[in-house]
């Protein structure tokens, strides 16, 4: 509100900071109008797809510190070409302003359970094989002749076909089916569920794909023998803390199923012990910050994350990507680039997507 900006405030805190990493957002630029003696940023993910929203977030906290925009760029870029300790510099830079806590530190928080993430590799079904080589050969004729702007829609549109035909055919194909048999991923669901729901624990299941939810939520359901709730962008706001509520405080609710955006951050859901990422958002900090809707304080028990790969496919090419995006980070701050698909030459593009068939269908 504007009124905000015209208060001379003794202190402005931020939270969840990373939502001002766009520096031209409205939002970003209200919060830098804000008038203060001190200020303080809250963020699990200073870094969460690039550098420069670590300049955004000092852009609020300490204007001038890392110059201007198109400075810190190009202080960025000259730090990738360093051989030795590339990040050793701004890390040294930013280390007075920044005080890092870990929820793995035990002389932090004492009483946190462990948390242990796991890759669930899953094969293809014949469907999905048929249907993704299919997808691959479409691409490698389409870049014979796209250019330009035609040429990332071509490769935007291709890396989202292949995402859905990974988690199920009827996803891409949009034809209602859903059959367990013509999806990996279904079947490596059941035998996760099978024991959580044995032992009577509850589940998060995260999906980038609102149109995924409902029928994860379906399938769920008919092993867990009652129903759960689910979450995606067109839930209404008012009720999304009574679902939490009801996630938290009623026993007799086994799953949550969320979209990552609506359900990825800012929520507290720490009567579920077992997280699983059906498909993969591709960024480390996004994805994190999923798990630890579960993993958090107040919960009580181990937290166990499976993070759903197909095998051959590029899925499994991208989670070794998403590895190296994390280490970025790490880089940065213990001492992420967005990966950018549509910019690789046609022949990278097409050994990342190729199918790796006997792979795919090793079970």
């Amino acid at each position: 509100m504007p009124v905000l900006s015209e208060i001379a405030w003794r202190l402005v805190i931020l939270d969840e900071a990373q939502a001002i990493k766009n520096p031209g957002a409205k939002q970003t630029r209200a919060a830098k109008t804000l008038q203060a003696r001190a200020r303080i940023a809250l963020t699990g993910t200073p870094v969460e797809n690039r550098l420069g929203d670590l300049w955004s977030i000092f852009d609020f906290i300490n204007p001038g510190l890392l110059g201007g925009a198109k400075q810190f760029t190009s202080y960025a870029k000259s730090l990738v070409e360093r051989t030795d300790n590339p990040y050793g510099p701004l890390r040294e830079l930013v280390r007075p302003y920044i005080l890092r806590r870990m929820k793995t530190d035990r002389s932090v928080i004492a009483d946190l359970p462990d948390k242990t993430e796991v890759t669930a590799h899953c094969p293809l079904s014949r469907k999905q094989a048929a249907l993704y080589a299919e997808t691959v050969e479409d691409l490698g004729r389409s870049l014979e002749s796209a250019e330009g702007i035609q040429r990332k829609g071509v490769v935007l549109t291709t890396l989202l076909r292949l995402k859905q035909t990974c988690n199920h055919p009827s996803q891409w194909l949009n034809d209602g089916g859903w059959a367990e048999a013509d999806s990996g991923k279904l079947a490596r669901l059941r035998e996760i569920v099978e024991v959580v729901a044995s032992r009577q624990e509850k589940m998060l299941v995260f999906t980038q794909f609102r149109t995924a939810t409902a029928p994860l939520a379906a399938f769920l359901g008919g092993i867990f023998g009652r129903a759960g709730l689910v979450m995606h962008g067109e839930t209404a706001v008012k009720q999304r803390s009574a679902l939490v509520q009801r996630l938290q405080d009623d026993e007799t609710v086994p799953f949550f199923v969320l979209s990552l955006k609506a359900g990825g951050s800012g929520l507290t859901l720490t009567a579920a012990s077992h997280v699983v990422h059906f498909d993969r958002w591709w960024n480390p900090a996004v994805e994190n910050q999923a798990t630890d809707r579960a993993f958090r304080i107040g919960q009580k028990a181990n937290v166990l994350v499976h993070k759903f790969v197909c095998r051959g496919t590029v899925e499994e090419r991208i989670d070794a990507l998403i590895e190296s995006k994390r280490d970025l980070s790490e880089a940065l701050l213990a001492g992420g680039s967005e990966i950018s698909l549509t910019e690789m030459t046609d022949e990278a593009l097409m050994q990342l997507v190729a199918l790796d068939l006997n792979a795919a269908t090793q079970d």
